[in-house]
């Protein structure tokens, strides 16, 4: 299984018993979870048991899920921060002269009236342009501004540093290994 390269996640965070996970800051070195550590239930049906590192594998998603929605609701709180929804979509432009609405939603997994609704916000904000392409009328083509590229810099200046401290001790193989396990698990999700 191959994994695809994609924009760091500054949220991510480690398994329990990972190297990185024993950094000072790391919910999993402040208080282990119980519910990780715990023996399969002999009694559970055996279609119900859930083997010891897939457990852990779980409850350090849900840590991570958890602090998504931490950095989520710290942004919506902050008046002039943009949101990982709208970040995705500025990312998504970064490696694009410019980008058609469809395309553009896709990257950032996001249903096109939605993206286009922020891209609106972004616009006004003087992140994006939009303009109509000459081939087709009917299309509208999305770019990055200066002030967009700069704002995409300034924080992954600000961001890389942290992410790539948080993954120094994995190897490449592991990260492979790790985005291989949460592909699965985006794949999996999505059929529910």
């Amino acid at each position: 299984m191959t994994a695809t390269a994609r924009e760091p996640d500054p949220t991510a965070s480690a398994a329990p018993d990972s190297p990185a996970s024993r950094a000072p800051d790391s919910p999993a070195s402040r208080e282990p979870d119980p519910a990780a550590s715990r023996e399969p239930d002999p009694a559970a049906p055996a279609d119900l048991v859930v083997r010891g590192a897939a457990a852990e594998l779980g409850a350090a998603f849900k840590g991570c899920l958890g602090a998504v929605r931490r950095v989520r609701g710290r942004e919506s709180r902050s008046h002039d921060a943009l949101s990982e929804a709208q970040y995705s979509l500025l990312f998504g432009l970064r490696d694009h002269r410019q980008l058609r609405l469809s395309e553009l939603a896709c990257q950032a997994d996001l249903s096109p009236a939605t993206a286009t609704q922020m891209l609106e916000g972004l616009a006004v904000a003087g992140l994006v342009r939009r303009v109509r392409s000459d081939e087709d009328r009917r299309v509208v083509l999305t770019s990055l501004t200066e002030r967009g590229e700069a704002l995409l810099e300034e924080r992954h200046r600000r961001l890389a540093p942290r992410w790539e401290a948080a993954l120094a001790d994995f190897s490449d193989q592991d990260l492979r290994t790790a985005a291989a396990v949460l592909d699965r698990l985006r794949v999996m999700l999505d059929e529910v």
